[in-house]
């Protein structure tokens, strides 16, 4: 059963991100304040839900949170600033979207680039233990996906329809054939031999 706030009496959000593992594309994170009596049994860690249970929860979280947001950092940036500072800066994207502020934050992880002005509680594999950090890991996620969906609609060598830019076999082996993407994080170890990669021409 997961905790519906870490200190009762205080407006918290929580915060998560997802592709940060990707081979491509952005990378995307989210802030959700639920009030403090939403109840859902189906809402879990994001990684623990089918894709159906995921999008059928999405419009749930974003009727009933107080407030909710999702922030974006392109590939592009992750290249130039690196992807844990990427993680964090969409989360901070994110949090300056929310339409209330809250007093405190709840961020996924062990690690956080402090957000001016509130204070923050990092806990290990949150989205398995707080309501609004599942919540938000929920939101990031889907919101991803139907981001991966549309590059792959342009770009259908690569099955990011399927691996949603993650490193599997063919995904890979799409990069070995065909070169790489303008969407694919250049800093990243794309093939384990990385050899030397030329742009695909689709």
């Amino acid at each position: 059963m997961l905790l519906p706030y870490l200190e009762p009496n205080r407006l918290e959000a929580g915060c998560d991100e997802a592709g940060r593992g990707c081979l491509a594309g952005a990378v995307y994170a989210a802030a959700v304040i639920l009030p403090p009596d939403f109840r859902n049994d189906d809402l879990n860690d994001s990684k623990q839900l089918s894709e159906k249970k995921r999008y059928a929860l999405r419009p749930i979280i974003e009727r009933e949170a107080i407030a909710w947001a999702v922030g974006v950092v392109t590939p592009e940036e992750i290249d130039r600033i690196n992807i844990l500072k990427a993680s964090f800066l969409a989360m901070h994207r994110a949090i300056a979207q929310l339409k209330v502020q809250p007093e405190h934050l709840l961020i996924d992880g062990n690690r956080f680039t402090p957000y001016p002005g509130i204070p923050h509680t990092t806990v290990v594999k949150g989205d398995g233990k707080l309501l609004s950090i599942a919540a938000a890991s929920i939101l990031a996620k889907t919101y991803r996906d139907d981001y991966m969906n549309r590059l792959a609609a342009e770009y259908p060598t690569y099955q990011w329809e399927q691996n949603k830019g993650y490193p599997t076999r063919a995904h890979r082996e799409a990069i070995r054939l065909h070169g790489i993407s303008p969407y694919h994080r250049k800093t990243f170890t794309l093939l384990p031999e990385q050899l030397e990669l030329s742009f695909c021409q689709e």
